[in-house]
């Protein structure tokens, strides 16, 4: 008899634990724009996450007016498109790092629309992805997706900011899958140089109204930082500017990039 497949959420909580009973304080997510600096190279960036210690990793779909995303991504989804990237290539890409790791579809809600969101949820289902972001979706109008992903069993991941107030953030928390994705601070995606004072404050909210892990992601460059978002109350940690930014500094990005997740893992492990 075949058996039942683990769903989306499932793979995603036992990742969150799986990086506890490895003895690292929180998982590490690192982030990689499907098609940059070209399709291959971004699928062997994604095994290298895989292989270098990564516990999930989070897939952007390249778009044309990232609203959430800063300099560094925004222009990397422009150099993917420009590549001539689709969804489809991108869900490739997930298709072959999903094997090894839980892998979480970020993608802003108009190739999602474009496409009818039940046939963009199988083509996630039929990619083996976990988890889906969409970023510029209200909670207001995620209801219909929601439904859907939970049908497939991808698990549809909110983001919450440091100004969500506390009625939506309990709203938000309650209807979180997988985990909850908690800003760092307000504003878009970007490497900074210290983590915002108040980010245990954000966390410990998001912690407050959710049952799913929180991760935070935005603003995280080093691995002194991840170490810190850990200290602070973080269940995973997001890496995402500072890896794109290493995939187009070299014309094999790949043994840097291995390395530099690595030192994000050992931190997060209390190497560093």
């Amino acid at each position: 008899m075949i058996g039942r497949r683990v769903s989306g959420a499932e793979r995603i909580a036992a990742a969150f634990v799986s990086a506890r009973v490895d003895g690292r304080r929180a998982a590490l997510m690192p982030y990689l724009m499907g098609g940059f600096p070209n399709l291959e190279t971004s699928r062997r960036i994604g095994l290298a996450y895989a292989e270098a210690g990564a516990d999930l990793i989070e897939l952007g779909v390249p778009f044309s007016d990232p609203l959430a995303d800063g300099p560094v991504i925004h222009a990397a989804g422009t150099a993917a498109l420009r590549g001539g990237a689709t969804v489809e290539d991108v869900l490739g890409v997930c298709e072959s790092t999903s094997e090894r790791v839980p892998v979480v579809v970020m993608c802003y809600s108009n190739p999602i629309f474009v496409r009818g969101a039940e046939r963009f949820v199988d083509a996630l289902t039929e990619a083996s992805a976990s988890g889906l972001i969409v970023p510029d979706l209200p909670l207001e109008e995620a209801h219909e997706l929601r439904a859907i992903c939970d049908q497939r069993g991808i698990a549809l991941i909110p983001l919450v900011a440091p100004t969500t107030p506390d009625d939506r953030l309990a709203q938000i928390g309650e209807r979180a899958r997988g985990f909850l994705y908690a800003v760092s601070l307000t504003g878009t995606t970007g490497e900074r140089t210290a983590l915002d004072g108040a980010l245990s404050t954000v966390l410990a909210r998001a912690a407050a109204n959710t049952r799913v892990p929180v991760a935070v992601g935005f603003g995280i460059a080093e691995p002194a930082q991840a170490a810190a978002a850990a200290a602070a109350g973080a269940d995973g940690v997001i890496v995402g500017s500072r890896l794109v930014r290493a995939a187009g500094e070299s014309p094999d990005p790949v043994p840097g990039i291995a390395a530099l997740v690595s030192e994000f893992a050992a931190a997060l492990a209390g190497g560093q």
